[in-house]
């Protein structure tokens, strides 16, 4: 379809779809709810995944590290591509993107599900990464072109937020339930009738859209991050079993300090760079950003290592361990909403602080738990955290989207997701390298007065479910041998635990020195180009970014081009401080639901 006049008369070119059919109200819901289903599959594997690892460990005798694999391959690919499948979703349009995202996410859960060994199952994990970096921004653009008017499209955000956090929360109970009735493969083959589903309906009602103005994307930059990431994790995972002073190890993170210094070399002098570095000289969006990433890095690392924790060492079934685990979520819910009031009356960097500090607090707790503690033990400390984060995660997302120029949200709120899934990806690797390191010496010490094959041996400190799997069949030992390993495994996870409280500890520090009390219009700072910028205040310079780029961030969208060459752009948004209660309070409701809102290249809706 050919561009709209609006839209070129807003510099974005936006072919509209079908207005005869987008016109029925039911028509859009329809839309509404494929893209909804299609997201939820994609949110629930950020989570599901967890509650099977000891299953898979069972029925495959993976070791740590692989399991670590399983979970960040996907995580690696998805955040290295989503950016720039956005941009590809733009030129050649929203709708084959998010149809090819849904097939390949669905070739890639089933051949997960039949995979007979963990190196298959990685790399499947991995080609799913594909299919999810395609389907979440094109369900959001999807959205912003058929949802034209702002009442619906106000309601229709809600509901896509509310799918992303529902996914979150309750991928451990579902993961749960489906391996209390059938096996392990089955948190993957799940996907695979929902996504054709999908597909099918996608092609019937989805109607497609794309903007030939929006810059090409930047494949050098994914290669890059992807390799750099991808090396690093490489080097954190494996230390344990190579030692980290040998030279495999020590090259690889060299080599990913390299890549990571070309890929930030590439991204300063591209003239299409997906992430924008000029972003980060704001204190404001570099202290929030850097916070949220932190607390994202310690909390998945936490859940990756409490998930088997609960299982090998309390005993519980994975539908039992889903449910402990929701403590997190459902504090969160009360936490989030309420960091809105006391931003208003205290300010951000205060109740990020608290935020940061009582995540501190539950992780050093969480260190604590010996081999004899029960789960009584564990949940204040999960009250604790959840908590924590619901206090920062809102007011740091505001942080970050308030102080960019309105024009850049689309690309702003997308950084901030790549920050947070890479943010996840490096404490399942850092997480489970501790206590892979922590778990081997201990196990190493004792079994070297042992002689035994070497495989044996292997199979015991890969794992605390390969070493309890031993014991279940070395007869009189065994007894011996699971209380040694117990010992290890909690030993590694409460070091772990210790680091992850320093880490956020780090965090509360730097957000107390750097981050702002006040939003950026009190703090007289703003990145160049935004209008809102208060006359006189020093600015920072920023690249011309295109604002059709559809990418997940807080609630805001950019109408242009819609059907009938109109051009809808609500009101001026208040200004964000001292009290930025319209952009913060949505943030908080989008944190409440556990998940992302909208951004779309445009303005913020209350």
């Amino acid at each position: 379809m050919a561009p709209t006049a609006a839209g070129r008369g807003a510099g974005t070119a936006l072919s509209a779809p079908d207005p005869v059919a987008l016109s029925r109200p039911l028509h859009r819901r329809v839309i509404l709810a494929v893209l909804c289903v299609s997201l939820l599959v994609v949110s629930l594997d950020s989570t599901i995944l967890n509650v099977a690892l000891p299953s898979i460990v069972r029925a495959m005798h993976a070791t740590s590290s692989q399991l670590q694999w399983m979970v960040d391959a996907y995580v690696v690919v998805f955040a290295g591509l989503l950016l720039v499948v956005g941009s590809l979703g733009d030129r050649v349009g929203r709708k084959w993107v998010f149809m090819a995202g849904l097939a390949l996410f669905a070739a890639g859960s089933a051949t997960s599900a039949f995979a007979t060994t963990p190196d298959r199952l990685i790399a499947a994990r991995a080609f799913m990464g594909i299919g999810g970096a395609a389907i979440m921004p094109s369900t959001l653009s999807i959205l912003g072109s058929v949802f034209t008017a702002d009442d619906e499209r106000l309601q229709a955000i809600g509901i896509w937020s509310g799918t992303t956090g529902l996914g979150v929360a309750i991928g451990p109970v579902a993961g749960g339930w489906l391996l209390a009735h059938y096996w392990w493969g089955s948190v993957f083959l799940v996907n695979v009738p929902i996504a054709l589903v999908g597909l099918c309906a996608a092609a019937w009602f989805v109607p497609n859209s794309l903007n030939p103005e929006s810059k090409r994307p930047d494949l050098v930059g994914a290669l890059l991050s992807i390799l750099g990431m991808g090396l690093l994790l490489w080097g954190i995972i494996e230390a344990p079993n190579r030692a980290w002073t040998s030279p495999a190890i020590i090259g690889a993170i060299a080599a990913a300090a390299v890549v990571l210094a070309a890929f930030g070399w590439w991204e300063r002098h591209s003239t299409h760079p997906m992430l924008e570095l000029s972003f980060f000289r704001s204190r404001r969006f570099s202290a929030a950003i850097g916070a949220m990433g932190l607390v994202i890095f310690a909390l998945m690392g936490a859940l990756f290592l409490l998930t088997q924790y609960l299982q090998f060492e309390l005993g519980y079934s994975p539908l039992q361990t889903g449910l402990r685990i929701a403590p997190i979520a459902a504090v969160l819910l009360f936490a989030a909403p309420a960091s809105t009031l006391a931003v208003r009356h205290v300010g951000t960097k205060p109740v990020v602080f608290a935020g940061l500090a009582a995540i501190a607090v539950g992780f050093v707790l969480l260190s604590r738990i010996t081999v004899h503690g029960t789960y009584l033990d564990a949940l204040p400390a999960l009250f604790v955290i959840g908590t924590g984060v619901g206090l920062a995660l809102a007011p740091c997302t505001e942080s970050v989207m308030g102080s960019l120029p309105l024009s850049q949200l689309g690309v702003g709120s997308a950084t901030n997701s790549t920050v947070l899934q890479t943010g996840g990806a490096l404490g399942v690797g850092v997480f489970g390298s501790i206590l892979n390191t922590r778990y081997a010496d201990r196990l190493t010490r004792v079994l070297s007065a042992y002689k035994m094959p070497q495989s044996v041996r292997h199979v015991i400190t890969g794992s605390l479910g390969g070493a309890l799997a031993v014991a279940g069949r070395a007869g009189s030992v065994g007894a011996a041998l699971a209380r040694l390993a117990r010992y290890a495994f909690v030993s590694g996870m409460d070091l772990a635990q210790l680091v992850g409280g320093i880490v956020v500890a780090g965090a509360a520090v730097l957000v107390f020195v750097v981050l702002p009390s006040r939003g950026a219009s009190s703090a007289g700072e703003r990145i160049a180009g935004d209008p809102e910028a208060p006359p006189g205040a020093p600015t920072i310079p920023a690249r011309s970014i295109p604002s059709s780029s559809p990418t997940p961030g807080p609630a805001c969208l950019h109408r242009v081009g819609v059907p009938g060459g109109t051009r809808s752009t609500p009101a001026r948004r208040a200004d964000r401080s001292p009290a930025p209660a319209a952009g913060l309070e949505a943030g908080a409701r989008i944190v409440a639901r556990g998940g992302v809102g909208l951004a779309s290249g445009g303005r913020w809706l209350p």
